[in-house]
Formats: structure tokens, sequence, C-alpha cells
């Protein structure tokens, strides 16, 4: 697991050819899907999940905690420089984006309303993610 991977860089049609529709419009575009719609807002397995653009390993199952949010909750990403974040100033709100640091996709938003030991609430859209079970 690194924790500075190479930047991966393709373009929007590269994008569409190798993700479904959903997953493109969400990681590539910012969207967000429905609450407990995701694969993943109810998944109690343990493992790692992925970005589902590039591969690279984001948040570990004993981070996962139950929000009752609708969607997949993390109180921490699996390596400090796994996740990158920017202000976020869409739909009249102010928020934390959360993106994957390799391939730039868009994963969700942290808020400061989550568990110790971080206090964080990594909100993060089942389309952005793929997971790995062990």
């Amino acid at each position: 697991m690194t924790t500075s991977p190479e930047r991966l860089q393709r373009s929007s049609e590269e994008w569409k050819a190798s993700l479904t529709p959903e997953q493109y419009q969400v990681a590539r575009c910012g969207g967000t899907e429905r609450a407990f719609t995701g694969a993943f807002w109810n998944n109690k397995a343990t493992g790692i999940y992925h970005c589902v653009c590039c591969g690279s390993p984001l948040f570990s199952s004993e981070t996962k905690f139950d929000s009752g949010t609708g969607w997949p909750s993390f109180w921490e990403g699996v390596s400090p420089g796994a996740i990158t974040t920017k202000q976020d100033l869409a739909h009249g709100m102010v928020r934390t984006e959360i993106n994957c640091a390799r391939c730039d996709a868009h994963l969700g938003h942290v808020f400061p309303d989550g568990p110790a030991p971080t206090g964080q609430r990594y909100c993060v859209n089942s389309a952005s993610l793929t997971f790995e079970q062990r």
C-alpha cells in the first residue's frame, strides 16, 4: 500500500468506457447516489474499499460505522495520503469534498460529526467504491 500513488489521468471517453453510467456520474461528475440504495451502505463484511476508477485502497472495514445516513461512513481513510479534500460550495452549502488522491474521483464529503477517535464522518458513495473481502 503506497501513501503517495502515481497520479492517473484519463480522458472522459476512457472513463466512460471503463465505468457504468452511475459510476461515471458519481465518481467523475461529482454526483450523489440516493441514500440507502448503494451496494455498500449496509455492508458488514471485513475488507478494504477501493476506488472504482483506479483501484487505490481508500477505506478499511475496521473504520466503517453505521451513521444512519444511508451511505457508507468511515471515521478515517486507509492511509494519510489516500484521500484529498477540497471545499465544495455547490447547492448553497459549504462542505468538504473528498476525492481519491490518485485519480481525483469524487467519493463524497467529510463532516466533523463522526465517532472517536477522529470525530470525522467520511460519507462515501457506494458507486465510487469496490470492495475486496478478506
